[in-house]
């Protein structure tokens, strides 16, 4: 590939716009988009799609449309995965990546967004399903505790001690699981759903595209 995951994490251009895009958030009151984010979701990707059998151009794919994928909130939140879809192209233009995985990279980035998003390739799935497993404490940041029990995202995000994808394959089937620890003392298992039900029906779907189960363990017991 003309370039990579690591080449694209050093650019001054991506660096800016991403730290634009999670300044811009912080401001708007959501959740932390930072480069600790965009890592998780990279590794995760990739560890999903490596264990699948994929190739490594494909790894490195996901791992670029990871990094990517949030670059819109600079501009837009509502519009962010189409916004961004368009400033990743241009970006990897730049770098004169082939216009076929171009295309498939900025599908994904476009598709990741649970209000408008569906699978449409395997870059795609392996985001959608790594990027809606980041939920975590770290994530949340008020610092007022009374702010933060205000508000459900900040609560469920905040009660999530430990989220981890799990690879697991059984004779003909492999469950790709998301495994969580949540402090049911801050906030009941029921807030999770209410806020991330429709984030939990699209990992099914991206697993599916992928020809894999989704599974959701919460404090050790399967949920879905």
């Amino acid at each position: 590939m003309s370039v990579t995951y690591e080449i694209l994490r050093n650019d001054e251009q991506v660096r800016a716009y991403i730290q634009a895009g999670n300044d811009a958030l912080t401001a708007l009151g959501y959740t932390e988009h930072s480069f600790t984010h965009l890592h998780f979701v990279a590794e995760n990707s990739a560890l999903i799609l490596k264990s699948l059998g994929h190739s490594d151009e494909s790894v490195e794919m996901v791992k670029i449309a990871a990094l990517l994928h949030d670059i819109g909130n600079m501009t837009n939140r509502k519009y962010h995965a189409s916004i961004g879809a368009e400033i990743a192209r241009s970006i990897l233009e730049r770098y004169g990546m082939p216009y076929k995985d171009i295309g498939t990279i900025c599908g994904a980035i476009g598709n990741h967004d649970e209000g408008t998003g569906k699978p449409v390739n395997i870059i795609s799935a392996g985001l959608i399903i790594a990027d809606k497993a980041d939920v975590r404490r770290s994530r949340v940041l008020e610092t007022c505790m009374d702010e933060i029990l205000a508000d459900i995202h900040d609560r469920v995000n905040y009660a999530v001690t430990r989220a981890e994808i799990k690879m697991i394959h059984k004779e003909k089937s492999t469950f790709i699981r998301l495994c969580l620890d949540l402090d049911i003392g801050f906030t009941p298992v029921m807030d999770y759903f209410e806020i991330f039900l429709s984030r939990m029906m699209m990992c099914r779907r991206a697993a599916a595209f992928l020809g894999a189960d989704f599974e959701l363990f919460i404090n050790d017991s399967k949920i879905v």
